[in-house]
């Protein structure tokens, strides 16, 4: 058996025989740290409970405008993200959810007609396979508006594959929206395939570097972060095992675009239009770029794109093109995170 199959298979084990509710978990890294928005919190009320109580998610992984979109959830278990995201894309659009273990794609399936009739619609599948290889649930290429994920791609022993299969999948000018728990530095071998540590989503945790690398490797320059946390374990024994690591829960978005690998200054100008229902005063792209409705804001030529090459579009104007180059875009990092980690740029 290979180390990638035995990884698996833990993973498997852990969230299929040895979770049965999110009170079983050992420690606080899969669990929510800030409160969802007014419209998502609104929907999951309208989520069953065994559902979301088989949840072990480690953010809000869900962005705006979703209106009629074709939304794939990696690693969906009971389908709580799922039914949540159902109701934002509405009976146009569509929700497909993916996860390798059966005992919580069979809870996700149960409740499937609950949510139909309560919703008035039917727009969410369920399909078993692995996320490293999208094919096995047959998702074609170029087929997706948004991929989300929530705490589950550091469960994943080949991460390089499953951002090639994202951005396979991924429409151009699609987005992945996503939370996971990072680390600071790279998890030794011996904790990283240990079995709990593992299903506690600490020791597939990606060092934060090695992310970053990654992406480029699979042709995304320009990864953002939306929310940054730190991760307390609450837990001695895990603690005095893992504890010389420093654990964050990040939110990012990242967008199938040709993007530079630096902020270039192209002398852009973007305004939101204020016209995005859940957050008509301002719109965050990201943790420092918070645009206020109605006011000129310079930009590089990456975030333009950002707002103009997206489903984002309707709701921008950006004034100027890249026929004049001026360098590189000022652009402000993000604020230090404790523990004395490096502040994350733009790019």
């Amino acid at each position: 058996m290979t180390e990638h199959r035995r990884s698996l298979e833990a993973v498997q084990q852990y969230y299929g025989e040895i979770l049965k509710s999110s009170a079983d978990l050992q420690t606080s890294a899969c669990c929510i740290g800030s409160a969802p928005a007014p419209h998502i919190a609104e929907a999951l009320g309208n989520v069953h409970e065994e559902v979301k109580a088989r949840f072990y998610g480690c953010g809000s992984p869900i962005p705006h405008m979703l209106e009629g979109a074709r939304v794939l959830d990696l690693g969906c278990g009971a389908g709580r993200d799922c039914y949540v995201l159902s109701q934002l894309v509405g009976p146009e659009g569509s929700v497909i959810g993916v996860d390798m273990t059966e005992a919580q794609l069979a809870v996700a399936r149960k409740h499937r007609d609950y949510h139909a009739k309560k919703f008035g619609f039917a727009n969410v599948e369920f399909r078993q396979g692995y996320i490293e290889d999208l094919n096995t649930t047959r998702i074609a290429d170029d087929s997706v508006d948004v991929v989300v994920s929530n705490c589950v791609l550091n469960l994943s022993p080949d991460k390089k594959s499953v951002f090639r299969e994202i951005f396979r999948v991924l429409r151009p000018g699609g987005e992945l929206y996503f939370s996971d728990v990072f680390a600071d530095r790279r998890i030794p071998s011996e904790l990283a395939t240990d079995p709990v540590l593992l299903g506690e989503c600490l020791g597939g945790a990606l060092y934060w570097e090695d992310f970053r690398r990654l992406m480029a490797e699979v042709g995304c320059c320009d990864s953002r972060t939306i929310e940054r946390r730190r991760v307390a374990i609450n837990n001695p024994d895990i603690e005095n095992r893992v504890g010389f690591v420093g654990f964050h829960s990040v939110t990012i978005r990242a967008f199938k675009l040709d993007l530079e690998d630096r902020c270039e200054d192209y002398g852009q100008v973007a305004i939101y239009r204020g016209t995005i229902r859940a957050t008509p005063h301002a719109f965050d792209l990201d943790d420092h770029h918070r645009f206020e409705a109605g006011k000129a804001m310079a930009v590089c030529g990456n975030t333009a794109d950002m707002v103009a090459q997206t489903r984002y579009a309707p709701h921008f104007q950006v004034i100027g093109d890249r026929s004049v180059h001026y360098g590189l875009f000022d652009c402000a990092p993000s604020p230090s995170v404790e523990g004395g980690a490096a502040p994350i740029k733009c790019c």
